[in-house]
């Protein structure tokens, strides 16, 4: 493992911009849900918007800001401890509570009927479909992080200011992408059972578990940092990504809600009415070997050749 830990530290202008264009970002994104939760109470005054989504998307809002705006950055353009940390709050803290917010939920209800309707059709899509399927969902969040640890990849990103928002990028879009998957309120177009989401669950928490051990013992890493730092780092990933898991987890069983059984049995097909038992016919009795039925009681008519 290189010691030697690559740092990109802007000045002047450029570190101005580095935190003013992520918080003016924020702001915006802020202002926009607000918007949308005041469009969406004047249409339907009487459904209303829940508080708690609104206080969810606040405080993703919240963790962003505390791990893209200073004094988180710096630190983590520094030290790799830093970066694990802003990659918990980028990946997997924030796309929670943005989650639980239901922005699409939100998006259906404000927008006009029309443009519900093309955005109903466009989650409903192929593409939307394969997107939100938990493979593609768990190989974009967990699986990228061995391409990013186990290669030059990491690197390579610290020293490239584009590459980096790009990685940032990456975390919040995969992370939100599978806590939607696994968890989230707004409509899905094939999000399997609750069962199943638990066991995808429980990959991604393996997933994590192996990446943040093998980090830490230095088993085929590719950073470039000190060995301590890279340690930490590890702890942090191992530690935060089981709480940042355990509270999908609590989301998961959370906004679960069961499918309605039926209880409805086909009813059994109607029977024919009887007569009066005193007017019942009992069915004559066919005598077998001969070539037409015959009936076989006394009572029944004979033919006049009989009679004579």
């Amino acid at each position: 493992m290189d010691h030697k830990h690559q740092h990109d530290a802007g000045g002047g202008l450029g570190s101005t911009l580095e935190w003013l264009l992520p918080a003016l970002m924020l702001l915006a994104a802020a202002g926009t849900y607000l918007l949308l939760v005041r469009r969406a109470r004047h249409r339907n005054p009487v459904l209303g918007w829940s508080r708690w989504r609104t206080g969810w998307f606040l405080a993703g809002i919240f963790l962003l800001s505390v791990a893209l705006l200073p004094p988180m950055a710096p630190f983590a353009h520094q030290d790799f401890r830093g970066h694990m940390a802003q990659h918990m709050l980028i990946g997997m803290y924030a796309p929670l509570a943005l989650v639980l917010a239901a922005p699409v939920t939100l998006l259906l209800r404000a927008l006009p009927a029309a443009r519900g309707r093309q955005l109903s059709a466009l989650l409903h899509s192929p593409p939307a479909r394969v997107v939100s399927h938990p493979v593609v969902a768990l190989a974009l969040s967990a699986g990228s992080l061995a391409a990013l640890y186990f290669s030059p990849l990491y690197n390579a990103t610290m020293g490239n200011p584009a590459a980096h928002w790009l990685l940032h990028a990456h975390f919040l879009l995969s992370g939100y992408l599978f806590a939607y998957v696994i968890a989230g309120p707004d409509p899905a177009p094939a999000r399997p059972g609750v069962r199943t989401r638990l066991v995808y669950l429980g990959v991604a928490i393996a997933a994590h578990a192996v990446i943040s051990q093998m980090m830490y013992g230095g088993f085929w890493v590719d950073i470039h940092a000190p060995i301590p730092e890279v340690q930490a780092g590890a702890e942090i990933m191992y530690y935060g990504g089981d709480i940042a898991e355990l509270l999908l987890a609590a989301a998961l069983v959370a906004t679960w809600r069961p499918e309605p059984r039926r209880t409805g049995t086909p009813e059994p097909a109607a029977r024919p009415s009887l007569p009066p038992p005193g007017k019942r016919r009992h069915p004559p009795e066919r005598i077998t070997g001969a070539r037409y039925p015959v009936r076989a009681d006394s009572s029944a008519p004979r033919s006049p050749r009989e009679t004579a």
